[in-house]
């Protein structure tokens, strides 16, 4: 049965790839992004896949994007927040003063990654499929370690909490929800231009398995959490990163 799948962050990365597996395998899927140009592209690569540009921090915007899922697809079988990232593509005001520009990086990274999540899960809350919707979060490796962009990583841990709090709710009425933390992705838009060969070696050594990970890899997870058989997984913080970390 064809089911609607939600994707935000579609027009690239992680959310591209897990638009194309969902699509291939039957699904109606919406992809949901800021850049509408990008989310275009996009579209075009997915098949049958319909595109809707929206800024996901924005609350009016996201009763938008509520308002086109109630008359164009209805109920809502799949939502997965892919949208996010540290701050990269965002204009970067000049600022004096360190605790400003210190405000500014950290209401940047929790807008991004948390607020857009919360904003459309509440938004989409009525019309996710009872029973058997999924409700699925993209956290990080970072969560864990609190490494690198640490206001990153604190933005993408609140979304731990917040599954499971939403996981308890929305049991009862036969919605799963559960987060996906990869570990190092190659081939998607968080490093910007990419990273130094010497940082992704450093990367790669730290998995058991040897490589970086893929957008395909955290795809296919994904797919698999949407479907009946992952049915009684719910509230759970599942890591794709090779053995990188094992969480505690």
């Amino acid at each position: 049965m064809t089911r609607n799948v939600v994707i935000s962050g579609g027009g690239t990365g992680i959310g591209l790839e897990a638009a194309r597996v969902f699509a291939a395998a039957g699904d109606r899927v919406l992809l949901l992004g800021r850049r509408g140009e990008v989310l275009e592209r996009a579209g075009a690569e997915v098949r049958g896949a319909e595109v809707y540009a929206a800024d996901l921090a924005d609350p009016v915007a996201v009763r938008g994007v509520a308002d086109y899922v109630g008359r164009e697809l209805g109920a809502v079988d799949v939502l997965i927040h892919s949208a996010g990232g540290n701050g990269l593509l965002e204009r970067q005001a000049g600022a004096d003063d360190p605790l400003e520009a210190l405000a500014r990086h950290w209401t940047v990274n929790f807008r991004l990654n948390l607020l857009t999540a919360v904003l459309l899960t509440e938004a989409l809350r009525d019309r996710l499929a009872e029973p058997g919707g999924r409700v699925l979060f993209l956290s990080s490796i970072a969560a864990y370690r609190g490494s690198g962009q640490v206001a990153y990583a604190a933005a993408k841990a609140g979304l731990h909490p917040y599954g499971h709090d939403l996981a308890r709710k929305l049991g009862p009425h036969g919605i799963t929800v559960n987060v996906v933390a990869p570990g190092y992705i190659e081939d998607t838009a968080f490093f910007g231009d990419g990273i130094d060969g010497e940082r992704r070696a450093e990367l790669v050594a730290e998995t058991a398995d040897g490589r970086a990970g893929t957008p395909g890899d955290v795809a296919a997870t994904l797919h698999w959490l949407a479907s009946p058989g992952a049915a009684h997984i719910t509230s759970q913080i599942i890591q794709v990163n090779g053995g990188a970390e094992r969480g505690h």
